[in-house]
């Protein structure tokens, strides 16, 4: 189990990662804030079944009075939770004054149930109703708007709440007793939520970012983690364009799993990386002496710091624009256990079986331009931006894919495929470290990444888009429809 970076070139990052002092060490007293209980709601008698409320409202965060926009009264909402083969059923209220939907980010169910083309208005209602595949991975998801030209301004503005699955990975006897704890990274702009200001365009065109990062909307949010025992540690990228890059100095941790489900075998790291959408589950062993430790979230450039610096004072009256710098984003603290020996970690998770060689290789170039003929829009894949009823790319189902993504762009553009999971093959002609399940991947500026996507399942018509919610309001975006 080799200490690895994930999920962004590793030299690159071992390098970085070892430029910054570790200033914040296991042991010391640290002010951190006792994380919020998020409300839970669980299948009963296999069927999870609940009421939404998207709705306009003042919320305290990080003793913070911002003017957000939550699920059922709380940001984040609710942490919903089923098993594999459970019914949901789940009523979108919306209380908004714009439009809004519901995206299932993580599930494997039909296009035409997380169907992102659905406009639940202002005043109305809509039930959503599905069954999770009897067959379908524990995975961490989560649940957020998908109203096209309004994403990143519902996310930004707080909606977006946990969705777990449990099933076999839960089984496994160590993970069986290990604690757990989740924490959605989220950040805000009390300018933006507080003071009425106004987004500046040019965060709109970058991808707005917010000066207060927070952890289940509190700032350094603490996590219990028991003596000589396990945390199970489940981790969510709910920013709007927030890249974060976190590490636990001087302490070990492992990923467990990715996206969409359990990798092979616990891999310790040291630092990972979590663009927009992304998310990973950690196992984080009790063995150090009781004391606190920070998870430290470091600086992270995505493409954009020069500009930024060579802005001067200027940024300061740029809602939306913030300079990148390392904080505690949370903190684990130590409990007292009754356990005399140290609970060890699975030996093996959930073997990643290998897709086949694929039937057909696409490419697809990101970049920034505009497309006639979907008006001035400023993002573009393969030259086009995103129109409504314009199918970009058209697949067979059960087929094997490689999909070439080449960023011609200087900044980050992750890429998310909705409905069906993949496996990154290569990044700039290189193999992945080990296999993994995932529907987002992160890609740097003039990065390329290969990804292996089998269609299964479902037919009918879904989208690709890059995760910087911005850019996909911005049109890099592309439907892709899939066929019998």
């Amino acid at each position: 189990m080799k200490r690895r970076q994930f999920n962004r070139q590793l030299a690159g990052l071992m390098t970085a990662a070892a430029s910054i002092p570790l200033l914040s060490q296991c042991g010391r007293n640290n002010p951190a804030s006792r994380s919020p209980i998020l409300q839970k709601i669980s299948s009963a008698e296999g069927l999870l079944e609940l009421s939404l409320t998207a709705k306009a409202q003042t919320q305290a965060v990080a003793r913070k009075s911002l003017a957000l926009l939550a699920y059922n009264n709380q940001v984040p909402g609710p942490i919903l939770e089923a098993r594999a083969g459970d019914i949901v059923r789940l009523t979108l209220v919306n209380e908004l004054d714009n439009p809004t939907n519901l995206h299932y980010h993580g599930l494997h169910i039909s296009p035409e149930v997380d169907n992102v083309f659905r406009e639940v208005a202002a005043g109305d209602r809509y039930t959503y109703e599905f069954q999770i595949p009897e067959n379908h991975p524990a995975v961490t998801g989560w649940y957020h708007p998908h109203y096209h030209l309004r994403v990143a301004e519902q996310v930004f503005d707080g909606l977006a709440g946990p969705l777990i699955v449990r099933g076999a990975l839960d089984e496994i006897p160590e993970i069986r007793q290990a604690e757990e704890a989740l924490l959605v990274l989220k950040d805000f702009e009390p300018k933006l939520q507080g003071n009425s200001q106004t987004l500046s365009p040019l965060a709109k065109r970058w991808g707005r970012e917010g000066s207060l990062i927070t952890a289940n909307a509190q700032q350094n949010s603490m996590v219990s983690i028991p003596k000589n025992g396990l945390l199970r540690l489940r981790l969510i990228n709910a920013s709007a364009s927030r890249i974060y890059q976190l590490q636990l100095p001087e302490h070990p941790w492992f990923l467990m799993a990715t996206d969409r489900g359990a990798i092979a075998e616990p891999t310790e790291l040291e630092t990972l990386t979590l663009s927009p959408g992304e998310r990973a589950e950690l196992l984080i062993p009790g063995s150090r002496e009781p004391g606190n430790c920070e998870i430290l979230s470091l600086p992270y450039d995505r493409g954009l710091s020069e500009m930024i610096e060579g802005m001067g004072k200027t940024v300061e009256q740029m809602p939306g624009i913030v300079r990148s710098e390392k904080r505690a984003i949370a903190t684990l603290q130590y409990q007292p256990s009754e356990r005399t020996d140290q609970l060890q970690l699975p030996k093996q998770l959930i073997p990643v079986e290998p897709l086949p060689e694929p039937d057909i290789n696409r490419e697809f170039v990101l970049n920034h331009g505009n497309d006639s003929s979907a008006g001035v829009t400023g993002f573009i894949i393969n030259n086009q931006s995103f129109v409504m009823d314009r199918v970009n790319t058209r697949v067979r189902l059960n087929q094997v894919e490689d999909w070439h993504i080449i960023n011609k762009a200087s900044i980050d553009h992750p890429f998310h495929l909705h409905t069906n999971r993949f496996q990154v093959i290569k990044r700039n002609g290189q193999p992945e470290p080990f296999r993994a399940w995932k529907d987002t991947v992160a890609i740097g500026g003039y990065e390329t990444v290969t990804i292996r996507v089998k269609f299964e399942d479902f037919v009918g018509r879904t989208v690709y888009h890059c995760h910087i919610l911005d850019h996909e309001d911005q049109g890099m975006m592309g439907i892709v429809e899939i066929e019998a």
